[in-house]
């Protein structure tokens, strides 16, 4: 995998989607995520409720598959996570993300609903600092998430475990099942694995993060 890039631009609200895509060609999401693949979009619900800067605004979201289609990226799924304390179908329709889904036709899945995702038992090639001891059986991870790409869509904000939140804690919810709770004693060390993960698994890596709100 090629080195991060990362790009930044100051935003108002008449030129935000635009300015989404512009972002994400800085950032080289054509040399970041391979085309022949499909492109899981992840995107962050904290909070069923639309808390400030808690969750993917529907800006984000629109921007970024507006982006990713101009790229050429059409083959797009959404995948979503529950929490102990949120219910991600209020959230998507509370936080004005599910009528973007639908405008765009992008299908929506959800990686704890059995019919929608299969997990399976994954031998990561790498060191692991911390989940072979949450998840002695087993590390499983959703099968669907195999050889694609994904883009994740954090928040700019705080979070009592892990200081700052973004891109490597967003896949704490993808890849994980519910257990992945008592990882946060562990919580730095988990995401350096998920990190090893995720670059074994994907064939690209791009996070759209919002700062509007923080």
């Amino acid at each position: 995998m090629k080195r991060s890039v990362v790009a930044v631009l100051r935003t108002k609200p008449e030129t935000v989607l635009s300015d989404i895509s512009r972002l994400m060609e800085l950032a080289g999401v054509k040399e970041a995520l391979d085309l022949d693949a499909a492109t899981i979009l992840k995107d962050n619900i904290s909070w069923h409720l639309p808390f400030l800067s808690a969750n993917t605004t529907p800006w984000q979201l629109e921007g970024t598959i507006r982006g990713l289609k101009e790229a050429g990226f059409t083959d797009l799924l959404a995948v979503h996570n529950n929490t102990v304390v949120t219910d991600p179908f209020k959230g998507a329709r509370l936080n004005k993300l599910e009528p973007i889904y639908k405008r765009y036709r992008v299908p929506e899945k959800y990686n704890f609903v059995p019919r929608d995702m299969r997990w399976e038992v994954y031998r990561p090639k790498g060191r692991m600092r911390a989940l072979h001891r949450i998840y002695p059986e087993g590390i499983r991870i959703p099968a669907a998430f195999l050889g694609k790409n994904i883009v994740h869509l954090p928040t700019v904000k705080c979070h009592i475990y892990t200081t700052t939140t973004g891109s490597m804690k967003n896949a704490f919810g993808g890849l994980l099942n519910s257990r992945r709770h008592y990882t946060h004693s562990v919580s730095h060390e988990t995401l350096v694995d998920l990190l090893v993960i995720q670059k074994e698994i994907h064939q690209g890596i791009v996070t759209v993060m919002d700062g509007t709100l923080c």
